[in-house]
C-alpha cells in the first residue's frame, strides 16, 4: 500500500498517521510542497493524505502549490482513490467538490469535544467514531458540506467538522493525527493564536491536557 502525504509547512507533519502506516508495513512518502517537491510524486497513491497549514484554501498567489494540490485531488477523486484531508486539507477537498470555505463562527484552538451527528448513521463513520470524543483543533476557517457528501461531526465552535464522500473521501476539520510533538510544534510556530477567543486555549491548557 502506497500512502502519499502532502505537507504544507514544516510544523504540521503526519504525526500518528506515520505510526499507523509503519505498523501496517505501508510505504509512506511525504511530499514537502512548501519546499518545492513535485506534487506529481503523489499521483497514483493508494491513499492520498493532505495535511493542514496556516494558509487559506484560496491563497494561490502566496502559495502556488495549492492549485496543483487541488488538481491532484480532482484526479484522485475521479480515479476513485482513497483521500484523507485534514484541516486545510479537508477544506481543499471541499473546494474541489464545489463547496465553499468560509470563516468559522469561532477560531478553535486546543482540545475540545467532537460530537457525531444524526446524519452519521448514513455512513460507516457511525461505527468508527464514538458519539462524543475529544480531539485537537487549530483552525479559523471551515468548509461547507459538498453535494452528495454525508456530514458526521460537529463541535460547539464549528458545525461542520467532518464529511464523507462516496465512502472513500474523508475530510476532517479536527486533527486526529496530532501527537505531543505536533502540538508543541504548532504552539511554537503560531503562538498568536493561543488564548485568543472563547474557543482558543492557552499554552498551559493545551500542554496539560491528558489527551496526549
Amino acid at each position: 500500500m502506497k500512502i502519499s502525504v502532502l505537507q504544507q509547512v514544516d510544523f504540521e507533519g503526519p504525526g500518528v498517521i506515520a505510526d499507523w502506516a509503519e505498523a501496517r508495513g505501508a510505504d509512506l512518502e511525504i511530499v514537502h510542497a512548501y519546499k518545492g517537491d513535485s506534487i506529481s510524486r503523489a499521483a497514483g497513491a493508494d491513499l492520498l493524505v493532505v495535511l493542514g497549514g496556516p494558509m487559506g484554501v484560496y491563497d494561490d498567489q502566496k502559495f502556488p502549490w495549492l492549485r496543483k494540490e487541488r488538481e491532484l485531488l480532482e484526479a484522485a477523486i475521479a480515479e476513485e482513490r482513497a483521500v484523507l484531508g485534514i484541516c486545510l486539507g479537508a477544506q481543499l477537498v471541499a473546494s474541489v467538490l464545489g463547496a465553499e470555505v468560509t470563516h468559522s463562527p469561532y477560531k478553535e484552538i486546543g482540545w475540545f469535544p467532537v460530537r457525531t451527528t444524526a446524519a452519521a448513521g448514513r455512513c460507516f463513520m457511525h461505527d468508527v467514531l464514538p458519539k462524543e470524543f475529544t480531539a485537537f483543533h487549530w483552525h479559523g476557517d471551515m468548509f461547507a458540506i459538498p453535494e452528495g457528501a454525508v456530514t458526521f461531526a460537529e463541535t460547539d465552535a464549528c458545525p461542520n467538522q467532518g464529511f464523507l464522500y462516496r465512502d472513500r473521501v474523508l475530510a476532517l476539520q479536527f486533527h486526529l493525527e496530532v501527537n505531543l510533538e505536533g502540538a508543541k510544534a504548532l504552539m511554537q510556530a503560531c503562538p498568536q493564536d493561543l488564548d485568543s477567543g472563547r474557543f482558543a486555549q492557552s499554552f498551559e491548557q493545551i500542554s496539560e491536557s491528558s489527551e496526549l
